[in-house]
């Protein structure tokens, strides 16, 4: 066979040959720096086993979206057909608009069951050719599996961001946010987490947000700590603002359910602050119990309050009289700081504004092998008072003076990772009845110490007693991030190398320099057409030399 011939059978076979071999053995590469379209081992194995079809309506198909939401619809998109590529017929996504619907009827019934199920739409403001144009818009999916339906939101909305990071994060949620939301309706065994409760004072209506949210997802069991012999076949284990301090028969069943790799989750103060007088009240010492325990895993609750000077939740406080009415004004409040300085992790990657109440600071302890990370910070501006500190809402009248808020970042939760000493090391002799089942050295695990009771308490109703929204602010109407960094924090540690992992995606924003291109805008323009046709001219004319010279003679 000629050379020729053979070139010929090669370019027609080769095709073939490798579509036939694609078939039967899939591969994906993506060359992104980021890998932007990419989606982790476990969202893979996710979809690829679901034991049902899954449908996903996402409420954001418009031709008159902006730059930004034709982003977010476009990584919607490619982040879906990643879904399908492993999940193949058992996921199936379309896109939908509301406002297409022409009955006007109809199309009012729809809407209000969207928003029936949590479905609040966008309202989007452009400029257009100098008019001003108005568009809405629902950044929601809805996914379908089996009989449930479950609202994924696909925009982030972080009070304390611009709307170009926030589009950018919600680009970075997108493969977690709904890949969690499938999870939950179709995992078949639910993790079991553990609420002792029988150390607050608080209701149980206090903790409806934080028990709500974690039955979306997990089995909870309120757990008494009196009749259970150990913790043991628990998951992670919840400690919500102990107000009565842990009995040492409580706290060694803590212990030796971490030593045998138990996760647990601890949201103590670090002073007790009864109710708030009209003159105030003081911040006295609060001995829970527990103070020997998180010194021997590495960490210790200081007994004080932090005050921030920079970010703090507002509060309605009376300034003064208009007439014979009192004038109420939001002022922030610095007992109550609004983190938005984050550590590096999972756990608080892209979350929202926290808001912290009364929190006092945690300082590290030197302990082996284990691994500590801040996960809440303040800003630098702090001012940090030790027991008793006088409380009072006349605080917010004052003027913030920035030399008084000098002493800098102070951390109030922990991540601790590695392997934990019992801190009944030698304690435990061999006539003692636990010495038979007692361990001293423990497991690989990881346990989370935040130093504020209040971020996992809501909120209730005054006029009904229903209860907010963990985390919802009355004055702002805003919800801010405690239930997200709770169920991150527990999502994390029971299941570390689960969907948890999608989190680590980063997508880089790579804005242009907009001085330069409005300095350089025609000479760019100029560029951009001249450059392409004059190397195609220079191109075509090497060619034409080329063949010109091999065929001449």
């Amino acid at each position: 066979m000629s050379n020729t011939r053979l070139r010929v059978v090669l370019w027609f076979v080769l095709p073939v040959l490798i579509n036939v071999l694609a078939y039967f053995f899939f591969k994906r590469i993506d060359l992104t720096e980021e890998k932007r379209y990419s989606i982790s081992d476990a969202t893979k194995n996710l979809v690829s086993h679901l034991p049902q079809a899954v449908e996903i309506e996402v409420l954001l198909k418009s031709d008159d979206l902006n730059s930004g939401f034709e982003r977010l619809q476009t990584a919607v998109s490619e982040t879906l057909q990643e879904f399908q590529n492993y999940g193949g017929t058992n996921i199936n996504w379309y896109f939908s608009n509301p406002n297409d619907i022409a009955n006007p009827e109809e199309r009012k019934a729809y809407l209000d069951s969207l928003v029936s199920m949590g479905v609040v739409p966008t309202n989007v403001y452009e400029n257009k050719n100098g008019q001003k144009t108005e568009t809405l818009v629902f950044p929601y999916a809805l996914i379908t599996y089996a009989d449930k339906i479950s609202v994924v939101p696909l925009l982030k909305d972080n009070v304390a961001q611009s709307s170009q990071n926030d589009l950018n994060q919600s680009y970075e949620n997108l493969e977690y946010e709904l890949a969690t939301s499938i999870r939950k309706m179709s995992q078949r065994e639910k993790k079991k987490i553990g609420l002792l409760t029988q150390f607050t004072l608080l209701q149980p209506v206090n903790f409806a947000g934080l028990i709500e949210g974690l039955q979306q997802y997990y089995d909870l069991y309120i757990v008494d700590a009196r009749t259970s012999e150990s913790f043991n076949g628990l998951d992670a284990l919840i400690l919500p603002k102990p107000d009565i301090a842990v009995d040492d028969s409580t706290k060694f069943k803590i212990d030796q359910y971490i030593i045998s790799g138990g996760k647990a989750l601890f949201f103590v103060d670090g002073l007790k602050i009864e109710a708030i007088g009209q003159e105030g009240t003081f911040a006295q010492p609060f001995e829970h119990n527990l103070e020997d325990l998180f010194f021997k895993y590495g960490v210790r609750v200081n007994q004080n309050l932090i005050k921030d000077g920079a970010s703090a939740l507002p509060v309605p406080i009376v300034v003064g009289n208009m007439g014979d009415k009192p004038n109420i004004q939001p002022i922030p409040y610095r007992f109550f700081p609004l983190i938005n300085n984050f550590g590096e992790s999972l756990i608080t990657k892209n979350l929202d504004l926290v808001v912290a109440k009364f929190p006092s600071s945690i300082d590290t302890i030197k302990s082996g092998g284990i691994k500590k990370t801040a996960l809440l910070k303040t800003t630098p501006y702090t001012k940090v008072l030790s027991a008793p500190a006088l409380v009072t809402y006349n605080d917010a009248r004052s003027e913030t003076d920035q030399a008084e808020y000098n002493q800098g970042i102070q951390s109030i939760a922990y991540l601790l990772e590695g392997r934990f000493t019992s801190l009944y090391k030698n304690r435990i002799m061999p006539e003692d009845p636990r010495h038979a089942y007692f361990r001293e050295d423990g497991e690989n695990t990881r346990i989370i110490v935040c130093s504020d009771g209040d971020l996992v308490v809501n909120e209730t109703d005054p006029k009904t007693g229903n209860p907010l929204p963990l985390g919802f602010d009355k004055l702002s109407r805003h919800t801010f991030g405690n239930l997200d960094f709770v169920l991150n924090a527990v999502d994390f540690l029971v299941d570390e190398n689960g969907v948890i992992t999608a989190r680590s995606k980063e997508v880089k924003l790579r804005p242009l320099d907009s001085i330069k291109i409005a300095e350089k805008r025609t000479g760019i323009q100029v560029y951009n057409l001249i450059l392409p046709s004059l190397l195609i001219a220079i191109l075509g004319l090497i060619r034409a030399f080329y063949w010109k010279r091999k065929y001449a003679n």
